[in-house]
């Protein structure tokens, strides 16, 4: 919560406190006279109970074949444009004993897709240096255990920062048949000046290097972007630069959001200078952009067959919709919804704009994978 919003609740609930003041929560309740269902049932004494006994919570999903795990929460990058740092406080992350048996729970009892999730996952560990792995150790984990229990299940991560991203998460990547070969890596602009004034703490330079290491160790993985048009000062030459951008990488996916001053980031002093037609009008050229290089992309496909996760039905009638590893849309014709949640290879006979379509090869998970 930002302040002020921390001063409207005051108003109407008992207890407001920061995530960083989360370890405080027993003393808190104990000093409000709050009576709560975990002191009662448990006979835990507040002013000495682990804060692990809070956060152990059993997590409900929404879907019955894919989950989110979060990693890690809160960051310390301070973006200009983001208020995150403010609102969730400092990077924590979880313990990885916990992930771990998470992930493990889910694999055996049938998921097939699961995300590591964190505002910045790839500086896992960083804030319990020493007493905690590192993020590719922890990915090198799941992939062992992905080995160990020889089920077929795809492991995202969402989202790394360009400035902590290593030659060593990828390596890792490349060697686990479970760690799915697709990578979500915000740019956010394709201007040096720009990003510095966005504080991402990373430069054009890093970012190309980290693609070339993408491209040359996992040729075949996906790459998807994030990307902001007209922040604060943006000139013409600097939003090119960005455009030009999407030529050389060629992004199979883009995130393109128009800027908005958003309350409590440093940048929400600063004046919102672009007019929003000029946002709207960068906004549909850098669509323009990517949607010629994913078609040229999904072309490419043609004739193949691609190993999908099939999710769901389709908006065109008699259609199932499905994603491949790298998370590209793939529909064909069936109805039958036994195969949701269920792997499945299709062969591509068509493709169009961010998506393809194709015929039901065969169904079921790869024996021994």
């Amino acid at each position: 919560m930002l302040p002020d919003d921390h001063e409207k609740f005051l108003k109407l609930f008992d207890i407001t406190f920061q995530m960083k003041d989360l370890p405080q929560l027993p003393e808190l309740i104990s000093r409000y006279g709050i009576t709560t269902p975990i002191h009662l049932k448990s006979g835990i004494d507040p002013h000495n109970a682990n804060i692990e006994e809070f956060w152990n919570v059993k997590p409900v999903y929404n879907s019955g074949f894919e989950a989110f795990i979060p990693i890690q929460n809160g960051c310390d990058k301070f973006c200009s444009f983001c208020a995150v740092p403010y609102t969730r406080g400092r990077e924590v992350s979880r313990p990885s004993s916990d992930i771990l048996a998470e992930v493990s729970l889910l694999v055996a009892q049938g998921y097939k897709s699961i995300t590591l999730l964190g505002q910045n996952v790839n500086s896992y560990g960083i804030d319990k240096k020493g007493n905690e792995i590192s993020f590719p150790e922890l990915l090198k984990q799941i992939g062992e255990l992905g080995i160990r229990m020889k089920k077929e299940f795809w492991v995202y991560f969402t989202s790394p920062h360009p400035r902590d991203m290593t030659n060593e998460v990828i390596e890792v990547m490349s060697e686990y048949k479970v760690l799915a070969k697709q990578f979500h890596l915000p740019m956010q602009s394709g201007d040096d000046k720009v990003l510095i004034k966005m504080n991402r703490k990373h430069n054009m330079e890093k970012y190309r290097g980290i693609v070339r290491s993408i491209r040359r160790i996992i040729p075949e993985a996906t790459l998807f972007t994030d990307i902001i048009v007209g922040f604060t000062g943006e000139t013409e030459e600097q939003f090119e630069n960005t455009r030009l951008t999407m030529e050389e990488f060629r992004f199979n996916m883009a995130y393109i959001a128009m800027y908005s001053p958003r309350p409590g980031a440093t940048s929400h002093r600063w004046d919102d200078d672009i007019p929003q037609e000029i946002k709207k009008q960068r906004l549909h050229i850098l669509t323009d952009e990517l949607r010629k290089y994913n078609r040229t992309y999904n072309k490419n496909l043609l004739g193949k067959t691609v190993r999908v996760l099939v999710r769901g039905t389709d908006r065109k009638e008699g259609f199932l919709t499905s994603l491949t590893e790298g998370k590209l849309i793939v529909r064909f014709a069936s109805e039958d919804k036994n195969l949701i949640g269920q792997f499945a290879d299709i062969n591509v006979t068509s493709s169009s704009d961010f998506s393809m379509a194709g015929e039901l090869v065969d169904v079921g998970e790869i024996a021994g994978f």
